[in-house]
């Protein structure tokens, strides 16, 4: 059943004021095709795991592997080294053939950087996908037995899996004209535990009534590509996503969505440098934690 509670809210396509003073392709763009891909492709040692711990491996941007009871998750996952024309600056942190096998895929919207077809042909073994209502239609064909379309709101339970999707402040086409194409992030909760991928999203006043509906333990939220070409807001900055984390009333926070891809003005090491920043401003030293790509952690 759908609520009536907030949906959350589509980004105008319209460019904001003062978008045409920079040039993106001479400052950004163009410099980031000559820079040399950091990072490496680890092999994972996925650790045993007690009854009702959850391990999280952070592959890079906004692709996660969360395993839980010998049951592995993967969400937006992204292995490709282009988006089109844009670069990748960093290598995935783990190799796609050393994944563990997947029983569950998840795509939060069909923007390129989180919906990447070439992967998901690759990761598909006939495993269910859930992607929001209207994304259906780009992952039907790619080797998945069950496409599960969502709105904000809606749940679905996949034997001990249960998942939410939540209302964000961005926007879901994939092109210009097929902006009917659902947004929004996940809500997991695995027996005890919870688990909130925010996608992509602005900050907006939907949080607490997020943290309020589903009780959140670990919020990953996103914290790079603020300033973009646009100057249109669709993504939080490093200080927007601690009050995102604090409205949330998680218990930890993971940081995503920066490093990989040069898609906005702001430098690429200025997004962790801000959130150092506002960790130590709040004292949160214990509860933020930054994770290196290809290093499984467990909590």
């Amino acid at each position: 059943m759908v609520s009536k509670r907030s949906i959350g809210r589509r980004v105008s396509l319209r460019p904001g004021k003062g978008w045409l003073r920079r040039n993106f392709i001479t400052e950004i763009y163009l410099p980031s095709l000559f820079v040399r891909r950091r990072g490496i492709a680890l092999r994972p040692q996925f650790p045993v795991l007690l009854a009702d711990q959850v391990c999280l491996t952070w592959i890079g941007h906004a692709s996660f592997l969360v395993t839980w009871r010998g049951l592995n998750i993967l969400i937006d996952p992204i292995w490709s080294l282009w988006l089109k024309v844009i670069k990748r600056i960093r290598h995935p942190g783990v190799r796609l053939d050393h994944l563990p096998d997947i029983d569950l895929v998840l795509v939060t919207h069909a923007h390129f950087d989180h919906l990447d077809r070439r992967t998901l042909r690759k990761v598909a073994a006939a495993q269910p996908i859930i992607v929001p209502e209207g994304v259906g239609t780009l992952v039907e064909g790619l080797g998945f037995n069950r496409v599960h379309e969502m709105r904000p709101w809606e749940s679905l339970s996949l034997g001990d899996i249960h998942v939410t999707l939540t209302p964000c402040l961005h926007w879901g086409a994939r092109v210009l004209h097929d902006r009917y194409r659902g947004f929004g992030g996940f809500h997991l909760r695995l027996g005890s535990r919870s688990i909130f991928h925010c996608g992509d999203s602005a900050y907006f006043d939907g949080f607490s009534e997020i943290g309020e509906s589903l009780p959140t333990e670990i919020a990953l939220l996103p914290i790079g590509a603020y300033e973009p070409p646009s100057k249109r807001e669709v993504h939080m900055n490093p200080e927007q996503a601690i009050r995102a984390f604090k409205e949330l009333k998680a218990k930890y926070m993971i940081p995503m969505h920066y490093g990989s891809f040069r898609l906005s003005y702001e430098p690429v090491e200025e997004p962790v440098q801000r959130l150092k920043e506002e960790i130590s401003r709040h004292k949160l030293e214990n509860v933020v934690k930054i994770m290196h790509e290809g290093v499984p952690q467990v909590f």
